[in-house]
C-alpha cells in the first residue's frame, strides 16, 4: 500500500443503501490507515445497507447527512459503487451538489465501479479520461468523457477504477491524490 500520509486530512465517503461493501470498506481501511479522518456521508440518517454483488451485506452507521455538510468540510471524496447506491445518489439534488462542489473546489475525487454514475449527473466528466464498470461506458461517453478499460485511471485528481479487483491500485492512487491535495484542472 502507499506510504503517503493523510494526517490532518478529512475524507468523505458518499453512499446510501445498496453500495458494494468491499468498495467502501477497503478504501476506508486504507485511507484511515494512511492517517485520514473518514466520515460516511449519506442521504439518510441511521444505518445504510451494504451488498456483496447481489447478496445482502452488513449495515453501516452514517456519520453525517449530505444536507448537513459541505465539500469545504473535506479534503477529498470517495464514491463506492454498487448498482442501487449511485442510482439513488444521482437523483438526490443535495448529493449531486455535494459531488459537484468537490470539483468546483478542485479537490480530489475517487469513484469506483458504478460510482461514476453520480459524476455524470453532476456534469463533471466532460473532457475527462475515466473508467468504470463496463455498463456505464455509454453513459460516461455520452456525458463527454473519454472512457477507457484500464485498472485505474487518474485525470487531474479524478481517480476511477472498474471493479473490486482493481481496489489495490484504486486505493493507492486515491491516497496519492488526497495527499497531493487540490488540482487546478480538477474542476467543473
Amino acid at each position: 500500500m502507499s506510504n503517503q500520509t493523510l494526517e490532518n486530512k478529512k475524507i468523505a465517503f458518499l453512499a446510501t443503501d445498496g453500495f458494494e461493501q468491499v468498495e467502501l470498506t477497503k478504501p476506508w481501511e486504507a485511507i484511515k490507515e494512511a492517517g485520514a479522518t473518514v466520515h460516511l456521508v449519506s442521504i439518510k440518517s441511521g444505518k445504510i445497507q451494504g451488498v456483496h454483488h447481489d447478496k445482502q451485506g452488513d449495515q453501516f452507521d452514517v456519520d453525517k447527512i449530505v444536507g448537513d455538510v459541505s465539500a469545504s468540510d473535506y479534503d477529498g471524496l470517495v464514491l463506492p459503487g454498487g448498482v442501487f447506491n449511485p442510482d439513488a445518489l444521482r437523483v438526490n439534488d443535495e448529493a449531486v451538489d455535494f459531488v459537484r462542489d468537490f470539483f468546483k473546489q478542485h479537490k480530489p475525487v475517487a469513484a469506483i465501479c458504478h460510482g461514476p454514475w453520480t459524476l455524470v449527473e453532476a456534469g463533471v466528466v466532460e473532457g475527462r479520461r475515466v473508467t468504470s464498470w463496463p455498463s456505464l461506458k455509454t453513459d460516461l461517453t455520452n456525458a463527454g468523457a473519454d472512457w477507457v478499460d484500464e485498472e485505474c485511471v487518474c485525470d487531474e485528481g479524478l481517480v476511477t477504477s472498474r471493479n473490486p479487483d482493481d481496489l489495490p491500485a484504486f486505493c493507492e492512487k486515491a491516497i496519492e491524490e488526497f495527499a497531493e491535495g487540490k488540482h487546478a484542472k480538477q474542476t467543473v
